[in-house]
This record gives structure tokens, C-alpha cells and sequence, in this order.
């Protein structure tokens, strides 16, 4: 409409003006004769001299449209931020000033090569009501390199005021920024599912939580740990030296510190050693910006970790996780009341060793690097049977290969041999194309379905 306005408008003044040079031209020196050639000419001049005039004043409405359109995005971006701003619960104490306004970090295009030794990491914890949030605070302080490169934001739900106390003298010592998950009200469930509110509120936190990181503060990447993980001396040097490798593999969607099948005995003595995982591990991991504008409008309400090993989710997209985990789990008590912790989760082996992986060149895990060698390592390996590897008859031998073809057959070999031995959405914990690798007995073995495999069967859960 406003263009149709303008053109009128244009018309209009062209057509006023060669009316009145027409008049001007007829009755001018009405006393001497003038030739129709000599009108023609006069007419001529004048109207080049009004189409001049005109492009003028069209150049001049085009610029005053486009100022005004900018203006108007102007405006509707500050309203986006000042409702974004009113989303945020109050920060406590000293650091509230450093969240008025969202953070602006400079955004990486795809060309740009990134610094892993000055890449901005923040780490979210997410708490509740564990006063022993402490133990993880400190711990995160006493290995964190830099408060610059790896800012601490701590996301509390539940309203649990004694736990609220213990984070905010971190606030007031070391410029923790501590924010609160506003919304506490009771999630209403039918009866069958009451038993499962605590891993709904886990997901409305979470959701709310990487708003915030992302939306809010405009990071570009995150690593999410919880208030009862310890952590390895390396814990923040693996993830800077790793966020370089998920920047530019784009078959790879998160960095994990945990490995499902990581308890002491069952790991090597090499820290160093990274591998690629087609199981999404959690517990202490890295993603980007990016995702979270994928995955995020349609975050799960409840389930959060499961939902994301879906297929759906996952698009054959895989992570790296480590042999020995960098994070481990001192939370007996929880929403899953203790589940799998006395016979696995304390267990696990935290890495005591720090390793310089900033210093190391990682392109081995880039998949068009890592799957030619990984299929030739797993695949030139002697193959035997679950009893030859629990006799030891081949312990002359590096490595051993135990095939499987079918669910009741892993689960078996998986149950004789200590592992854990169920499914999500079809993937085994920690495999990557169908394998899993682990120690026995000092021993490398591989888990593996035949050399012609091609994708996971979803119906085994």
C-alpha cells in the first residue's frame, strides 16, 4: 500500500507540472508567433528537467523508507531483549550488574579457525537443593585455568534456601553469577506418573536454564555439569582442546567427560586416549549455540537425556567421550533414588592425571579420519569367543574381537563380561558403529557386531 501511495503521489506532480507548462508555453509573448517546433522543443526541455527532479525525490522517499524500516527493526529487537531481560530471575548479590543486559560475544563464522586456548567456555551447574554443591564449586575453582575463558553460571531450582546460601557466598567471594529457575509451581500429572515429577521439573530446568545461556548471556557454546559431579585436574583443558573438533565436524553434536563403562578395571591406563560414540553419555558435556536453536523449541518435558538419544534427535550424529571419564558422580540420593549408583555409578574411575590435550592434534577424531582406522583396528582383531576371553587362553594377545548378532546375544556377553548391557533407541552404551570397547582383565575388547554392518536396530530398548 505505501508503495502504491508513492507512486500516485509521483504521478500526480508529474502530470500538475507539464499542465502548467502547457499554459505557460501557449500564453507566453501571446503577441508573436511562435512555431509548433519551437513548443515541441521547449516542452522537451522541460520535461527532462522534471524526470530529473523526479529521480531525485524518489531516491530521496527511498532512503526515508529504508531509515524507517530500520527503525522499526530496531525498535522490535530492543523489545525481543527487554523481554528476555524480564524473563531472567534476579542474580544475587555483587554480580547482578553483569546480567542487566545480555552478554555479547563475538560470533564465529564458518571460515573462522578456532583459538582452543581462547574460546570463552562458560560452565552452567545445575542445582536444586544439595548444600554439598560446594564440593563441586570448589572443585571447578580449584582446576579452572582462567575466570575469563571459563565463567561459572549457577541455575538453581526447587527454592531450597539453604542451598541458595551456600552458592551465594561463591557469589560474593570469587563472581560465581548465580541465577534461579523462577517457575516452582507442581507439575500436574496423572496419578501413574506423580512417581516421575522430579525428571519433569529436571527438564523445565534444563530448558530454562540453556535459555538463558544462550538467549540471554548470547554464549556460543556451554559445558553443563550438575551440583554432585567431581571433576578430573584436565577437565577444563579436554573441553577447550575438543571444542575446535565439534566446530568443524559436523557429524559431531556434543562433547562428553563420562564413559558409561568407565568403572576402575575396565578403563586402560592412557588418559590420552579419546573416542567417538554414537551414545549421547551426559554428565559433564559440551554443545553449541547452534543445537540449542535446533533442539530447544522442541525440548521434551520430561526425560531430557533419553529423549536426546532418539534418532529423532540424534540424526546419526555422535560425540566424543573420553576412555577415562573426567567427571564423576558423588550423588547417592536423587530423583532415581539411588538407582544403578551402589552397583555402577560409584564405581567409576575419575582421571587423576592431567594431559595437555591443547598441545595434541586431535583431527583423529574428524569421522572421515577416525572411521577408516577404527573399522581396520576393530575388524584386523583376532576373533574369539566369550569364553576364550573370560579363560584368559589368549592373553598372549593385545586386543580380542567377541562377535554378537542379536540383542540376546550382547546382553549375554555383555552381563558375563561386566558391562553395562542396555539399549537407547537401539545403541549400546559407548558404541560407535555397533562396537564397544572396553578392558577385561587387562585386556582390550571389542564388542562387535559383523564387518557388514550398517545401522542400529531401533527395536532393541
Amino acid at each position: 500500500m505505501r508503495r502504491k501511495h508513492l507512486v500516485v503521489v509521483v504521478v500526480t506532480i508529474f502530470l500538475c507540472w507539464n499542465i502548467m507548462m502547457y499554459y505557460l508555453l501557449v500564453s507566453k509573448n501571446p503577441g508573436k508567433s511562435i512555431s509548433f517546433e519551437e513548443k515541441l522543443t521547449w516542452l522537451e526541455a522541460d520535461i527532462k528537467h522534471e524526470l530529473k527532479e523526479n529521480t531525485g525525490l524518489l531516491e530521496q522517499l527511498r532512503k526515508l523508507r529504508q531509515d524507517a524500516e530500520r527503525q522499526a527493526r530496531q525498535k522490535a529487537q530492543e523489545a525481543i531483549e527487554r523481554q528476555a531481560d524480564r524473563n531472567v530471575a534476579p542474580v544475587e548479590g555483587p554480580a547482578q550488574h553483569r546480567t542487566e543486559a545480555p552478554v555479547k560475544v563475538p560470533v564465529r563464522t564458518n571460515n573462522e579457525p578456532v583459538d582452543a586456548n581462547s574460546v570463552i567456555l562458560p560452565i552452567l551447574m545445575i542445582a536444586c537443593d544439595r548444600v554439598s554443591v560446594s564440593r563441586s564449586l570448589d572443585q571447578l575453582l580449584k582446576y579452572r585455568t582462567s575466570p575469563e575463558r571459563f565463567p561459572i553460571i549457577v541455575s538453581q531450582d526447587c527454592g531450597h534456601q539453604a542451598t541458595s546460601d551456600v552458592i551465594q557466598k561463591y557469589v560474593v567471594s570469587d563472581n560465581i553469577i548465580h541465577i534461579k529457575q523462577p517457575d516452582l509451581s507442581e507439575i500436574e500429572l496423572p496419578w501413574p506418573k506423580k512417581k516421575f515429577s522430579g525428571y519433569y521439573k529436571i527438564a523445565r530446568h534444563y530448558k530454562w536454564a540453556l535459555n538463558q545461556i544462550f538467549h540471554h548471556f548470547n554464549h556460543s557454546a556451554v559445558i553443563i555439569v550438575e551440583d554432585d559431579l567431581d571433576i578430573s585436574p584436565d577437565f577444563f583443558e579436554y573441553f577447550a582442546a575438543t571444542y575446535p573438533i565439534l566446530t568443524s565436524d559436523p557429524s559431531l553434536w556434543c562433547v562428553s567427560a563420562w564413559n558409561d563403562n568407565g568403572k576402575g578395571g575396565m578403563v586402560s591406563d592412557e588418559p590420552e586416549l579419546l573416542y567417538r560414540s554414537d551414545f549421547f553419555p551426559g554428565l559433564g558435556w559440551m554443545m553449541e549455540r547452534k543445537l540449542w536453536l535446533e533442539i530447544g523449541p522442541k525440548w521434551p518435558v520430561t526425560f531430557w537425556d533419553d529423549w536426546m538419544r532418539h534418532q529423532d534427535q540424534r540424526k546419526e550424529r555422535v560425540c566424543i567421550r573420553p576412555e577415562i571419564c573426567r567427571t564423576s558422580t558423588f550423588g547417592k540420593k536423587g530423583v532415581s533414588l539411588g538407582l544403578f549408583y551402589e552397583k555402577h555409578l560409584k564405581h567409576i574411575k575419575l582421571n587423576d592425571k592431567f594431559v595437555a590435550f591443547t598441545k595434541k592434534d586431535l583431527s583423529y577424531l574428524k569421522k572421515e579420519n577416525y572411521d577408516p582406522w577404527f573399522t581396520h583396528m576393530v575388524y584386523e582383531t583376532p576373533e574369539v569367543t566369550v569364553a576364550e576371553v573370560m579363560s584368559g587362553s589368549k592373553k598372549h594377545l593385545k586386543a580380542l574381537r567377541v562377535t554378537y548378532t542379536t540383542k540376546e546375544q550382547f546382553k549375554s556377553v555383555a552381563k558375563r563380561l561386566g558391562i553395562m548391557d542396555d539399549f537407547k533407541a537401539g545403541v549400546p552404551r559407548v558404541a560407535y558403529r555397533g562396537v564397544t570397547s572396553f578392558i577385561y582383565s587387562g585386556q582390550r575388547i571389542y564388542l562387535a557386531p559383523k564387518s557388514d554392518w550398517q545401522k542400529y536396530d531401533l527395536t532393541w530398548t
